[in-house]
């Protein structure tokens, strides 16, 4: 009787125990997700929350996981609660805190104007007693006091007022100013990740549960803050750029659809400035650069992966193709104005934009679509083989569709970089800054037989056209404008349009992918 009574005492303990952590964890994510939106300016530091501002109620948050997280560890370490703790937090978690009670001291001493000596030596003061802190105690402490300590700190200097609205600091050694409306967002960034991982290792216990825990919910909050960057910058451009996209949007009337921005071009004859010219040539030199780099890299890739011996040589190709795909692309620009431009007339055209760009996706197809193939099982190619069928037979019909979905992930990436490439347009292509309609590229109409060679001609491809990207540099850095109304709702408009358009590529390469990958496992 005596011990199902100690039993039930200790799971009623024990799981109030862990509702509490739960709840730090928990306030710690919503502390963290506060702190992105506040940082991204979505809400101001000054807002009301619960009669006191923004960065008030911020620090009486942190100030209480601080607590909360110190008083888990002591509640640990004094055995109120049955917890698996290890003799020490490792030497991982050791360095990272010194480093960050390091920087936090020296940064404080800074700000108390103790010069470099001083920082120096608080900074150094204050990082060895974090090392010790975090590496000589158990696990329970030497994870949950360094870290509690941190979020402790902050929350005292935003609740206090210390760092708050109006609060600067000079920089004069680095010629910058921090500001209130910046560093709170960051102070609970950083102290509510910290408090959150420290947390979640109380939550498991400690030991290697703990640890993994810990891991799994520090890993997310960096996913998230990644995510967080990614919709923001997203988002950003979108709302900056829906009004100059749709500016003279209309529905009815002759058309069933006016869209001027996207229609018209930028001469001074219409009533609203468009990108048609740019929109098309952009498009045009990404197909043209797939149609060049795609059938190129992938037989490339065949060869090395089925008929060359791996050895010297395909290190060296291996080495090459790692270092292209790493190559800055105005070199690339540089050698389409060099190489191919005297090859075409001598001048800028639309087909040396699109070599050079092709030049540019080339390695990466080649990389990853090597990898892919080399992801195909040999149970495959023995099976083809068993039943008579010829090598190449077997790479074309067995081995390149199931190897479709990995190519065509690398295309997508590729088309990411290309699509929004300016230099080497600006040195290949770059045509009219702000061109009419008519300006824009024909090259479906424009094929030509001759009884001459090469017997068929495209006078379109050997003409300079214009782009998204090199339109938008020059919006911006030569303040051309023509007859654009209002040229900085143009540039957002013109940003928003070149968004798009990889995000409709992209959704063809990954409708293409998703169709490969459904015939591949019917």
């Amino acid at each position: 009787m005596s011990r199902a009574t100690k039993t039930a005492l200790v799971r009623e303990g024990r799981s109030t125990y862990q509702g509490a952590v739960a709840a730090t964890v928990g306030l710690s994510g919503v502390a963290f997700v506060v702190g992105l939106l506040t940082l991204a300016d979505i809400l101001e530091i000054t807002a009301p929350v619960a009669g006191v501002q923004l960065s008030t109620a911020l620090g009486i948050a942190l100030l209480s996981l601080g607590i909360g997280v110190i008083g888990f560890g002591l509640a640990s370490r004094l055995d109120y609660v049955d917890t698996g703790p290890q003799s020490s937090a490792g030497i991982v978690a050791a360095v990272a805190f010194t480093g960050v009670w390091f920087a936090i001291g020296a940064l404080v001493a800074g700000a108390a104007g103790l010069g470099t000596v001083g920082w120096m030596a608080v900074g150094l003061v204050a990082g060895a007693v974090a090392f010790a802190v975090t590496a000589f105690p158990r696990e329970d402490i030497g994870s949950t006091l360094p870290a509690g300590s941190v979020a402790v700190l902050g929350g005292v200097a935003l609740a206090t007022g210390i760092i708050g609205p109006g609060w600067e600091w000079v920089l004069v050694s680095y010629n910058a100013t921090l500001f209130g409306d910046t560093t709170v967002p960051v102070v609970v960034i950083f102290a509510s990740l910290l408090t959150g991982w420290s947390a979640a290792k109380a939550y498991g216990g400690f030991g290697s549960r703990g640890r993994n825990i810990g891991a799994y919910v520090l890993i997310y909050l960096v996913v998230l803050s990644i995510l967080s960057v990614l919709v923001g910058l997203v988002g950003f451009v979108v709302v900056k750029g829906l009004p100059g996209l749709f500016h003279g949007f209309s529905v009815g009337g002759g058309q069933v659809i006016s869209w001027p921005f996207l229609t018209n071009g930028a001469s001074l004859i219409v009533d609203v400035a468009g990108v048609f010219p740019a929109l098309v040539g952009t498009i045009w030199l990404v197909i043209g650069a797939v149609l060049f780099a795609v059938p190129t890299g992938v037989g490339a890739a065949v060869f090395l992966s089925e008929y060359a011996e791996q050895g010297r040589f395909t290190g060296a190709v291996e080495i090459a193709t790692n270092g292209l795909w790493s190559t800055p692309s105005i070199v690339f620009g540089l050698f389409g104005a060099a190489f191919l431009i005297p090859r075409f007339g001598n001048q800028k055209s639309l087909i040396a934009g699109m070599l050079t760009l092709g030049f540019m996706l080339l390695p990466l197809v080649l990389i990853t679509s090597r990898e892919a193939i080399l992801a195909v099982p040999d149970e495959y190619r023995d099976a083809s083989a068993a039943l008579g069928v010829s090598k190449w037979k077997t790479i074309r019909s067995v081995v390149l569709p199931a190897a479709i979905p990995g190519i065509t992930t690398g295309v997508i990436l590729g088309i990411g970089r290309i699509a929004g490439e300016t230099a080497p347009i600006l040195l290949t292509t770059g045509g009219g800054v702000l061109p009419g309609k008519s300006a824009a590229p024909s090259v479906l109409g424009g094929f030509q037989l001759s009884f001459s060679p090469p017997f068929v001609s495209n006078p379109s491809l050997l003409e300079a056209t214009s782009a998204l990207p090199y339109q938008l540099y020059a919006l911006i850095t030569a303040g051309l404008s023509g007859n654009i109304e209002d040229p900085t709702q143009f540039a957002w408009g013109l940003a928003l349009t070149l968004l798009l358009v990889v995000l409709v590529f992209y959704a063809i390469g990954i409708a293409t992918r998703y169709y490969f990958r459904k015939k591949l496992h019917q």
